[in-house]
């Protein structure tokens, strides 16, 4: 409220241009503030790899102002700046390759950073630098501190009150703040970008709308049950980065903070950014976009990253860089996840578990939510309903599927209660301001929260998964943690009050955001530590942060049954994708309420082509297993499912290269099409890695759709009928409740399996078939990673494979991508079939090495310019070469 008070205008902060200090690692100098003369320190470094920082802290504090810590997988390593020019009031900064410059002005203090002379970012342009200094409190000293102008000139008491410098009422809340004041922020303007994304997760569009005339975007973790629609209100994660695109680059701001943080918004057009030759010019002069972008943070100090690409790809490996890429998930996590709000007993389990092998429906993990616990107790089991819950996992493990448990992070209070007992002797409970353990009702009744922010506590949290600790797991369980913004029922806005304290005596205020980023870093760590680090964990968490794609994956929490839920899911998964988080989903059919047969089986569709694929409902709604809704539905539903599973082979290809290469699994058209202004705004359909458009149904009975296949340039393919697109551009496509419209891009390859198994491990020794689709220089490339799908060795013992294939000059050849790959499989490429082919071969022959040639059975179809090649028995793990004359 007091930030936002500062309107814009001319900055009253001056850089001390005189107190300048270079060393190798950053450029160091003062700020003060021409009212209050608090000196701040100014930290600029260049980091290797595209990226500046930009620190801002008290130079003399009276006590250190919380930094956040483990979202950066290291310090990284910078790269020294010199000073190229400097003259009165002005310095310039430059790294050794000359291409980007840091221009600093004094007064008003201001940054720029321009690349190859064109400025592409500035900072406090708009005179919105804002730093609350911690200080005394008013009757810590017999006169009134003096404030600074953007607190209020007023400084008496009850001014200050008014404006909730030392505490604030939420409702009947009162919140302490013990340290008083500490608010920060910054404005940063883009450059000629007018297209901003980012700054998940709100319940909003895919390009970040205006706010000028309404609400900031909120990042603050909140529980919000059916939350609504366009709306700006912070919900389950935050990640504080936002992208900006313009045909020609990507730039991004990673705003370090894990307090409560809002974000402005005004996009406006200008007259360009360059000084005019003559008369003439300026009236030709063009308006050029312009964004401005406020970060407005509760506490903490300012720490931006500046990421300049100038590729959206190369975004997402700078971001990377910083807080580390998508951990690689379990091949069984790629499956089909069956949950519900609560599957009853042993024998519900069971039968839910038949259910799928007698309606041939493929999956691989059964979900039990909180009623699976002894009265909500975590790392228990109900002693009547599940009485022998390692039988049940056995029976899981013969059918080569896993079970996922719930683990919340709030703990019962109850002394008899082991856990409880433990962490209360140990004094690992968040405490409250007095210093008591925080208590707040949650599922169990009255609960403490296990304080995550403390590397001990996270070390004893991870023990708690370990076999004999856990009774009743096994290497076939894996963990759900939900709750944990942390909510806290009947809280201020259902969560923690933030002058609730922390290890290290931090208060909550500072770690909101990171609680759920903690909670579920310890569980990733426990479940890989109860295998003594052989094994990959899989963990889904419903709060995140910066930094959790390290740790599992997240989804969109509690969605309602409700078509316009199916809608936004699109842009919601495409903005967490672009966060760094490719693992991520949306609950299939959503979570509150029934949802109409029809709606199911669209959404089922959709997620069998999204990263996180899961069916969950509300312990109010019916039953929704696949097959109760009559059997047009089930064979649908089945069909959407076993698409899915064929395509694994590719998904998990793609998820190889989000580990590595920090690429999104799932992606919006303008980063594949970056110069093609007309994909800039779509959030209806989407790219599944490079190869892949798919176009989900989400308008109640829909006979057709509007489908924009981008590039003039480009060739498309009906993925399942294989029969180019003629003239690609927006076309309307015809849909029947069958199945939802995917292509295929021209000039990719992908690997599938030729038929779907009951699980991905029923899957494993099922041959492949490529689908080569030409562009319009008759060639394609495509990829195929494979490992043992559930262990390290990938990591540790080069235990993968990593094929490229080429299809060249009426050649198709397998190779090896990394010569150190090494896994071996008895799999064989089985089938390929070349989609716009010309014309009918004369002859077929293949050839792998160290064997003869061999020549090829193939059918041609000259309706869709497809052609078949059969029983090839080619192996994945040697090189082969086809040539088609």
């Amino acid at each position: 409220r007091r930030q936002k008070l500062l309107p814009p205008g001319k900055s009253l902060y001056r850089a001390l241009l005189d107190s300048v200090m270079l060393s190798d690692e950053n450029v160091k100098f003062h700020i003060i503030h021409e009212e209050n003369k608090v000196p701040l320190q100014v930290e600029v470094c260049k980091i290797e790899g595209n990226i500046f920082r930009l620190k801002i802290d008290e130079a003399s504090p009276l006590r250190a102002r919380y930094k956040v810590t483990d979202v950066l997988i290291k310090e990284p390593t910078t790269q020294r700046l010199f000073i190229s020019q400097k003259e009165a009031g002005n310095l310039v900064l430059s790294s050794v390759n000359e291409d980007y410059k840091v221009q600093i002005t004094a007064n008003p203090f201001q940054v720029e950073l321009q690349s190859k002379g064109e400025t592409v970012l500035s900072m406090n342009a708009n005179g919105l630098l804002y730093f609350e200094h911690l200080r005394a409190p008013p009757s810590d000293s017999r006169k009134p501190p003096a404030e600074n102008k953007e607190a209020a000139s007023d400084s008496s008491k009850e001014k200050q009150e008014d404006l909730g410098h030392w505490q604030e009422k939420f409702g009947h809340f009162l919140d302490i703040k013990a340290h008083g004041p500490s608010s920060v922020g910054m404005d940063f303007t883009l450059h000629g970008f007018k297209h901003v994304y980012g700054i998940p997760q709100h319940a909003e569009s895919l390009l970040l709308k205006n706010t000028s005339d309404g609400d900031a975007y909120r990042l603050y973790n909140l529980d919000i049950f059916g939350y609504k629609i366009h709306n700006k209100i912070g919900i389950y994660g935050s990640v504080p980065l936002l992208l900006a695109h313009k045909p020609n680059r990507t730039s991004g701001i990673f705003w370090l903070n894990s307090s409560e943080t809002l974000v402005d918004i005004s996009t406006k057009a200008v007259a360009e950014h360059k000084p005019p030759r003559s008369a003439a010019e300026t009236a030709k002069q063009r308006a050029e976009p312009l964004t401005d972008v406020r970060w407005m943070s509760e506490s903490g100090i300012i720490d931006v990253f500046l990421l300049m690409g100038p590729t959206a790809f190369d975004i997402f490996k700078q971001f990377a860089q910083l807080t580390g890429t998508q951990a690689l998930p379990p091949l069984f996590s790629l499956g089909y996840h069956q949950c519900r709000w609560n599957y009853e007993d042993e024998q519900d389990v069971k039968a839910v578990d038949a259910g799928f092998d007698e309606h041939s429906i493929p999956y691989d993990v059964i979900w039990l939510d909180i009623e699976h616990t002894d009265g909500k107790r975590y790392f228990t089991w109900d002693k009547k309903k599940f009485q022998n819950p390692k039988k049940m996992q056995e029976l899981l493990r013969k059918k080569k599927r896993k079970l996922v448990v719930i683990v919340d992070p709030h703990v019962k209070v109850d002394p008899t209660y082991t856990l409880y007992s433990q962490a209360k002797d140990k004094g690992y409970f968040v405490k409250d301001r007095n210093g008591q353990d925080f208590e707040g009702i949650c599922w169990p009744g009255s609960s403490c929260y296990l304080d995550f922010t403390n590397p001990e506590v996270r070390k004893w949290y991870a023990d708690q998964f370990a076999f004999n600790t856990y009774k009743g797991s096994t290497n076939v369980l894996f963990v759900w943690n939900d709750m944990n913004e942390p909510s806290v029922f009947r809280g201020a806005e259902l969560t923690m009050q933030k002058d609730a304290v922390h290890y290290n005596n931090w208060e909550h205020r500072e770690v909101h955001n990171l609680y759920g980023f903690y909670q579920q870093m310890a569980t990733a760590e426990g479940l890989i530590r109860r295998s003594s680090g052989k094994e990959r964990p899989f963990v889904l968490t419903r709060s995140f942060f910066a930094g959790s794609q390290k740790y599992g994956a997240v989804w969109t929490g509690d969605n309602k049954a409700e078509w316009g839920y199916l809608k936004i899911s699109i842009p919601m998964l495409l903005t967490i994708s672009m966060a760094g988080i490719s693992f991520c989903g949306a609950d299939v059919g959503g979570f509150i309420g029934d949802p109409e047969p029809e709606l199911l089986v669209r959404w089922y569709q959709a997620g069998a082509y999204q990263p996180f694929f899961r069916g969950h409902s509300n312990i109010k709604s019916k039953r929704r297993e696949p097959w109760l809704f009559g059997e047009k539905n089930t064979q649908i539903i089945r069909e959407a499912i076993r698409e899915r599973y064929v395509l694994l082979p590719y998904l998990y290809t793609l998820f190889y290269r989000a580990h590595r290469a920090a690429e999104p699994v799932m992606r919006p058209l303008w980063v594949e099409f970056p110069g093609k202004m007309e994909t800039f705004g779509v959030e209806n359909e989407y790219m599944l890695g490079n190869a892949l458009l798919v176009h989900p149904v989400t308008e109640q009975e829909a006979k057709a759709v509007s489908v924009l296949l981008p590039g003039s340039e480009e060739i498309w393919y009906d993925f399942r009928k294989f029969k180019r697109v003629e003239d690609p551009g927006t076309l309307k496509i015809p849909v029947t409740l069958e199945n939802i419209p995917v292509f295929q891009r021209g000039g990719t390859v992908i690997p599938l399996k030729t038929t779907a198994g009951k699980s991905t491990e029923w899957m494993l020794e099922i041959s492949y078939e490529l689908h080569v689709a030409l562009d319009t220089e008759a060639c394609a490339i495509g990829e195929l990673y494979l490992d043992d799908g559930h262990s390290f060795q990938y990591l540790h013992k080069k235990q993968f494979l990593y094929q490229k294939f080429t299809f060249h000059k009426n050649i198709l050849s397998s190779r090896r991508t990394d010569e150190s790959g090494q896994y071996h499989t008895t799999c064989v490429v089985e089938r390929v079939i070349v989609l716009g082919f010309g014309q009918h071969p004369t002859f077929v022959t293949a050839s792998s090495k160290g064997k003869k040639e061999k020549k090829v059975v193939f059918t041609y179809d000259m309706k869709t310019s497809a052609l078949t090649l059969e029983n090839l028995a080619l192996r994945l793990d040697t090189d082969w070469t086809i040539c088609i004359n």
